[in-house]
C-alpha cells in the first residue's frame, strides 16, 4: 500500500519524536547551582569563635568577614533537559558543568571527603599568608579556624583577612572592615596570592542577601562578578592578602584610590 504524502510524514513523525523524547529525559554533565550560605569569619560557629588565636594578643572586632559559598546538586543527581530549561534564564540559579563544580570526580562520599580535606589545606595556607604578612612566627603564634564543615578552598582570603583584623586591625587601632560587612572569595597560598573560584556571580548575590555592601573578588572574576551584581555592592578586585588589606584600609580612608571591577 503506497502512503499518501501526509501519512509518510506523519510515519516518520514518529522516530523522531521519540528520539526528542528519549534526549530529553538523558540525563547530562551538568548541575544547578544557586547562591548558597555565608559565614563571618570573625564571629562564632557552634558556639566556638571560627577564628582562634594563641601566642599573641588579640582585638576585639567590629563589622563581619563573610566568606561565601554556592549550594549545587550533587554530583549523583540526574540532571535532564527539562530540569535546565527554566535554570538557564534564571538570574538565581546557574546551570554549570559537573567538572567544574566536582573537578575531583568519583562518588559523593569521596567528593564530600576531597572538599573536606581542600578546606583544611586551605585553612592551613591561609594561616601562614596572615602571619607572614604580619611577620609573625608561625612557631610562636597558632591559629585553629573553626568552620570545617564547609568543604572546598575558596574560603581562603577571607580567612586570611579575618587574622589579619584580629591580631592587627587596620595597623592604626581600627577594624580593618570599618565596621561594615564586608563579603568575598578566593583561594590563597602560603605567600598570600589570591586564586580564582568558581559560582562568583552566585556569590555576589548570597554576599547582598546577608548584609555585605562591599565584595572581594579575585581580579581576574571581575566580568563574572558583574555579570549578575546585586544593587548596593561594591566589587573590590584582589590579587592578593596585600592588595585586599591595602583596599580595605584605603575604603576606611575614604581615598579615592580603591580599586573597582
Amino acid at each position: 500500500m503506497r502512503l499518501s504524502r501526509p501519512a509518510a510524514l506523519a510515519v516518520c513523525a514518529v522516530p523522531v519524536v521519540g528520539l526528542f523524547a528519549v534526549a530529553a529525559l538523558a540525563p547530562l554533565p551538568f548541575v544547578i547551582a544557586q547562591p548558597g550560605l555565608t559565614a563571618d569569619v570573625l564571629g562564632e560557629r557552634d558556639g566556638k569563635s571560627v577564628i582562634s588565636v594563641s601566642g599573641a594578643p588579640t582585638r576585639d572586632t567590629k563589622g563581619q568577614l563573610r566568606m561565601t559559598t554556592i549550594q549545587a546538586t550533587g554530583p549523583s543527581t540526574t540532571v535532564n533537559l527539562p530540569d535546565l530549561v527554566g535554570d538557564w534564564f534564571d538570574p538565581t540559579r546557574a546551570v554549570m558543568p559537573r567538572e567544574v563544580v566536582y573537578s575531583s570526580g568519583g562518588s559523593d562520599k569521596e567528593i564530600e571527603e576531597h572538599n573536606l580535606e581542600e578546606m583544611a589545606k586551605s585553612q592551613s595556607a591561609a594561616s601562614d599568608a596572615a602571619l607572614g604578612y604580619l611577620h609573625k612566627n608561625p612557631n610562636d603564634v597558632k591559629v585553629d579556624l573553626n568552620l570545617a564543615d564547609v568543604g572546598g578552598p575558596s574560603a581562603g582570603l577571607l580567612f586570611s583577612l579575618g587574622i589579619v583584623d584580629k591580631l592587627d586591625g587596620d595597623g592604626s587601632g581600627g577594624d580593618l572592615t570599618g565596621g561594615r560587612t564586608i563579603a568575598g572569595t578566593g583561594t590563597i597560598t602560603p605567600d598570600g596570592k589570591v586564586g580564582a573560584v568558581g559560582g562568583v556571580a552566585l556569590k555576589t548575590q548570597a554576599a547582598r542577601r546577608d548584609g555585605a555592601m562591599v565584595f572581594l573578588v579575585p581580579k581576574a572574576e571581575c566580568s563574572d562578578a558583574r555579570s549578575e551584581l546585586p544593587e548596593g555592592l561594591r566589587l573590590i578586585p584582589v590579587t592578593s592578602l596585600t592588595d585586599a588589606v591595602n583596599s580595605l584600609r584605603a575604603l576606611n580612608r575614604g581615598e579615592d584610590s580603591v580599586p573597582s571591577c
